[in-house]
């Protein structure tokens, strides 16, 4: 079971079998975590009206990457995963546009595309993810030094700092998430945690990707100092 906002999730019947898609790129939400949005697009506030009208249920998905020649892709030009997110509050801006927060229910997979001339939004077909409604993954096996040693050198390689006291706080599942959706890397990565299927495997996919990026930002400085 898991809890977003006032709403208990504990099967698929508690969610819809088709849901309107909100296609971001570089976006990523997670089951258990937050992410805000600007929407001001006049078909995007159609779906948000209608939303708030219905399930609070909106799926937040990428658009399909270059790369990606996946024949188990649906729906040609948005990745086969993306997440389900509740409404969990909003705010009008005065200027057309809406400003809202979704909470992460659980990861979906798209079956195929709704054709509705009535809508000027897209809406999908979808199987959600259930282990993710089931015992919440706390990411017990998580290297957690592994993965605070990344990131400290990620933050010394572009001078940033953060706050400790609230990182060492942090469970090891807030820890990734957070750490997953706030990173500043691609589409494709994003994808990537996305898609990892469970705590552990997202940990072990951002320690990767860190790493991945670190080393060539010391090739690039090597190469300059040449």
């Amino acid at each position: 079971m898991i809890k977003v906002g006032n709403t208990e999730y504990t099967a698929a019947s508690d969610l819809p079998d088709e849901v309107p898609v909100f296609p971001l790129a570089g976006a990523l939400l997670l089951p258990g975590s937050q992410l805000p949005l600007n929407i001001f697009e006049p078909r995007y506030i159609s779906m948000f009206d209608d939303c708030l009208a219905g399930p609070r249920i909106i799926g937040v998905i990428q658009p399909s990457l270059e790369h990606d020649q996946s024949v188990e892709r649906p729906v040609g030009d948005l990745c086969a995963v993306g997440c389900l997110g509740r409404i969990l509050g909003y705010g009008e801006t005065g200027d057309g546009r809406y400003v809202l927060t979704l909470g992460g229910v659980c990861r979906f997979r798209v079956s195929g595309e709704v054709s509705d001339p009535a809508r000027s939004y897209r809406v999908c077909r979808i199987s959600p993810e259930i282990s993710d409604l089931s015992a919440r993954d706390m990411g017990e096996t998580v290297d957690r030094e592994e993965l605070l040693k990344s990131f400290r050198a990620y933050l010394d390689a572009n001078n940033l700092e953060v706050d400790w006291k609230s990182v060492e706080k942090a469970s090891n599942a807030t820890l990734v998430n957070s750490l997953s959706m706030m990173s500043p890397y691609g589409p494709a990565e994003k994808q990537a945690l996305l898609e990892a299927r469970d705590i552990k495997a997202r940990a072990d996919t951002l320690i990767a990707i860190t790493e991945m990026v670190l080393a060539q930002s010391d090739e690039d400085t090597s190469w300059r100092l040449q």
